[in-house]
């Protein structure tokens, strides 16, 4: 990977955070010859808030990233310092992994997969304008006037857009913490007139380890089996840790409530939506009023690092508050503050005007991703750059666009979400906004997404071999357990449990079974134990979830004839249990002429649905009995 200025490129991807390493390197692998243009070569690949990867949601997006031979999840694997699977007393489709990082080794890791990555090229500079020929982006002119001439731009700007820093009454512009805004390139995208708006994102304040007090807080290790996020991965590569747990306080809690009027949110500073699920400490005290503590991970930012981010208190208070309320914390009572907290506040656009490839509509041969799209979340980034930049290579290349059906994938559904419901707060991946999450697992995105990648050209030689393998395994595996059938007796002499209902079952419906494991099986089918704990573990899930698969399809299908049921204008969300506060809000303010159109806004989903259709039914028939 070279280090200089050169006159043309198929893709030229702008920024050098997740979405945009994400969108260099797809783009590079379709074949495309590739420039990414970076204020900083130190800069690619670093984290610039929590050091934490994965999560409910979001581990599924990272999976899906690796599936198609993506970057963050190799990367994660080497810099991550403890792995946890999330919700795993829960269905395997709703579990997701994550894991701490040491942001120093992450970096290094993007780094050096950019650095072997052929066909792509770093340009360090400003880009502050598109060159445009015959009505397409064409290239970007830099800083100082250098021009790179182009197929296609992928444009990952970050929070840089117009962005501003604050804390307390305090502003500065900033992209982050010693980084300057991206003005110039804000002022050309704002006369493209794509419909623009304003969102926030929050920082806590980073502490010294070594001040603080370990003994007084809980300790939280990392799983004992750790779940990678690599396909390709064998194992930890480096040291594992625990992270802290502590909580705030009502001493806590009234510091910062008797200084809301001084928090840059509060105090009326800024204009942008925050992040509903990630709220900063004075929301939490708002908004929870009821609340007497709030949960607080202390999380370390590397092995070699003291810093200590703590996740759960992001904030816009004055720097002095910031320390008050900080040292009310168990376990922080004596700690120091390396760098204050903040709110940061930047420009987006309306993902409705953009194609389902993430291009612009008013403006062919420019794409955006990450949260310029008005997406929170280094996964959500990542996920955006890598469809981005493929589909942008593949216009440069001639090729067919690269799809992502909502039905097979979570990147699908994000992008669908984006492009035909737009945003109106920061948008954030959750299991529940999938239709199809039973089978759209974290442990089965191969299976879904890597023959999508081979047919695209973005999966290397490695990869691909290693995936027929394991598809020929799991085949196998299936094979062998479908070829066993039993009888109830045969079953219930095994000690299991069974109805005499005289059916047989094959040994892979047997696994589906709660009280049936899987050294129970292979006491019926010996050839299954011979297949690695990978493959059993996978046939397993299969198996478990094999039986709702197609009453979830029937539910999906029924669901789509409902769509033109009208819903009554004097409707009371609020009757409607289950609903989450959050869309009987949003429901109550569109009010929906029908049912297409409630499922239209902004984070409904198909249970959601599916409960104003049962109320509006419950309704008529009391109605039809009167």
């Amino acid at each position: 990977m070279r280090l200089f200025h050169v006159k043309h490129y198929d893709v030229v991807v702008i920024g050098g955070g997740h979405a945009g390493t994400e969108a260099a390197a797809a783009s590079a692998r379709m074949g495309a010859k590739t420039a990414l243009v970076t204020l900083s070569q130190a800069g690619i690949g670093v984290m610039s808030c929590n050091p934490a990867i994965g999560g409910l949601g979001k581990g599924h997006l990272v999976r899906e990233i690796d599936a198609l031979d993506g970057v963050m999840a190799q990367a994660a694997d080497r810099a991550g310092i403890q792995f946890r699977l999330l919700n795993r007393k829960k269905g395997p489709a709703v579990q997701g992994p994550r894991a701490q990082i040491d942001r120093k080794l992450y970096r290094q890791a993007i780094q050096a997969a950019l650095s072997a990555q052929q066909n792509l090229d770093i340009v360090v500079g400003e880009a502050i304008d598109f060159l445009r020929i015959n009505g397409r982006v064409a290239g970007v002119t830099l800083e100082g006037g250098a021009e790179i001439r182009c197929h296609a731009v992928v444009l990952t700007a970050g929070t840089f857009l117009n962005g501003l820093i604050h804390i307390g009454d305090s502003r500065k512009p900033g992209g982050r913490t010693g980084d300057a805004p991206s003005l110039r390139l804000a002022a050309r995208l704002a006369e493209l007139d794509l419909g623009r708006g304003r969102l926030k994102t929050g920082t806590p304040p980073r502490l010294n380890g070594t001040t603080i007090d370990w003994a007084r807080v809980e300790m939280q290790p990392g799983d004992s089996d750790p779940t990678l996020f690599s396909f390709l991965s064998a194992g930890t590569l480096v040291r594992q840790v625990s992270c802290g747990i502590t909580h705030t306080n009502p001493l806590t809690h009234e510091i910062v409530r008797n200084n809301l009027n001084k928090s840059a949110m509060y105090g009326g500073h800024i204009e942008g939506v925050g992040p509903r699920y990630c709220p900063s400490i004075e929301d939490k005290i708002v908004r929870f009023s009821e609340k007497s503590e709030h949960q607080v991970f202390l999380e370390p930012e590397g092995l070699d690092d003291t810093t200590v981010y703590p996740n759960g208190i992001s904030t816009s208070l004055p720097a002095e508050v910031q320390i008050a309320y900080v040292r009310t914390i168990r376990g922080l009572e004596n700690v120091g503050i390396l760098q204050p907290g903040y709110a940061i506040e930047y420009d987006f656009f309306d993902p409705r005007g953009l194609s389902p490839a993430m291009e612009v509509r008013a403006a062919p041969g420019l794409y955006f991703a990450g949260q310029i799209n008005g997406t929170t979340g280094y996964e959500e980034a990542a996920a955006q750059g890598l469809a981005a930049g493929l589909n942008a290579a593949a216009a440069a290349l001639g090729k067919e666009p690269v799809h992502f059906s909502r039905t097979s994938s979570y990147i699908g559904v994000m992008l669908d979400d984006l492009t035909s419901r737009g945003v109106t707060e920061p948008y954030r991946m959750f299991t529940s906004r999938a239709e199809f999450r039973l089978s759209m697992r974290a442990d089965n995105a191969d299976q879904r997404l890597t023959p999508l990648g081979i047919a695209a050209g973005c999966v290397g030689e490695r990869r691909r071999v290693a995936f027929d393998q394991k598809a020929s395994a799991l085949a196998s595996a299936r094979e062998a357990l479908d070829s066993v059938m039993l009888t109830p007796h045969q079953i219930m002499a095994a000690g299991l449990k069974q109805s005499q209902d005289g059916v047989r079952r094959s040994a892979f419906q047997l696994l589906a079974f709660p009280d049936v494991d899987i050294a129970a099986v292979e006491a019926f089918c010996p050839a299954f134990a011979a297949f690695g704990g990978d493959i059993k573990d996978q046939t397993a899930k299969d198996a478990l979830y094999a039986q709702y698969l197609g009453r979830q399809s029937a539910d999906v299908a029924a669901l789509q004839r409902d769509e033109g049921i009208r819903i009554p204008a004097d409707i009371d969300y609020c009757a409607i249990a289950g609903l989450s506060t959050e869309l009987r809000q949003k429901l109550s303010r569109h009010r929906p002429a029908d049912i297409a159109k409630a499922g239209k806004i902004e984070g409904m989903t198909p249970t959601a649905v599916s409960l104003v259709l049962a109320f509006l039914r419950r309704a008529d028939r009391r109605s039809a009995a009167k």
